[in-house]
């Protein structure tokens, strides 16, 4: 296993295992800066929203990298206020637009909005988009056990990837293996904890023992899971020792370890009760 390991999809498509998040990525140098950084380090998988306000300058960075479109995977989310305003299409098109590519390899709805059923109705108009090419992949970020189950009574496409918030205080072990049993990937979103977990006492000890940095004992841990990794940064040494995780194996021990800190404590807004 290595940077350029993919996880195969419930679609058949492959999706690499590593990529680069940009989540308050500064619209701009910042998101430019960090996407070239990570192409040239080996990345080929960079995952962005339209809430992020940061989709063109990814578009940007892919664009001046020279790495051929086709190799390199761009996932981007439709936001919650296109849903409600039944504006799914021209939401895709905007960010279409904004990225410079004619599809994307992986669109997500970025929260279950409950108004109107609208994350029902929504993969209606996502299972369309996947249909005529738009989006090649189609998911959903921020679904719990019971949202899935919806969806799925009415889908005629299974959701390829359900991102959601996971890490070490939060590892939602009960939602990843219901995303496994229905071959759904998981994706964690803030798999550092928003940086809180650097400095955790169990973390450092293990990292000691490996010779590595607490980010690399976590995204380890993430990928001996079977998940698949976006972590973010705008630091390029950060990014580059992000991609080094692929060298080594937690023992079940450590992994345990890991495990025993769930205080089930969120970093992110709960999506039982968001209001955006």
């Amino acid at each position: 296993m290595d940077l350029t390991s993919k996880k195969r999809l419930n679609d058949g498509r492959e999706m690499p295992v590593l990529g680069l998040g940009v989540f308050r990525s500064k619209d701009g140098e910042e998101t430019y800066n960090a996407v070239r950084c990570a192409l040239d380090a080996g990345y080929r998988h960079i995952d962005t929203a339209a809430a992020y306000h940061n989709e063109a300058s990814v578009g940007r960075a892919i664009r001046d990298s020279g790495i051929p479109r086709e190799e390199i995977w761009i996932t981007t989310k439709l936001w919650n206020g296109e849903i409600r305003a039944h504006n799914e299409e021209a939401a895709l098109e905007a960010s279409l637009r904004a990225l410079g590519t004619d599809y994307v390899d992986l669109y997500l709805i970025h929260w279950p909005v409950r108004e109107e059923q609208g994350y029902l109705r929504a993969w209606k108009k996502m299972e369309a988009f996947r249909r005529r090419g738009l989006a090649r992949s189609i998911g959903v970020s921020n679904y719990h056990i019971h949202h899935l189950e919806d969806v799925l009574r009415e889908a005629e496409v299974v959701p390829a990837v359900n991102q959601v918030e996971c890490h070490p205080e939060l590892t939602q072990v009960e939602l990843a293996d219901f995303c496994a049993g229905k071959d759904i990937a998981f994706e964690p979103w803030s798999p550092l904890g928003a940086g809180k977990l650097l400095q955790d006492p169990t973390l450092l000890s293990i990292a000691e023992k490996y010779g590595k940095t607490v980010a690399q004992i976590i995204l380890r841990w993430d990928l001996q899971r079977g998940f698949i990794c976006i972590p973010k940064s705008v630091h390029k040494e950060r990014i580059e020792a992000n991609a080094q995780i692929f060298d080594f194996a937690l023992a079940q021990e450590d992994m345990d370890r890991i495990f025993a800190l769930n205080k089930n404590a969120r970093v992110g807004a709960d999506p039982e009760t968001f209001t955006f």
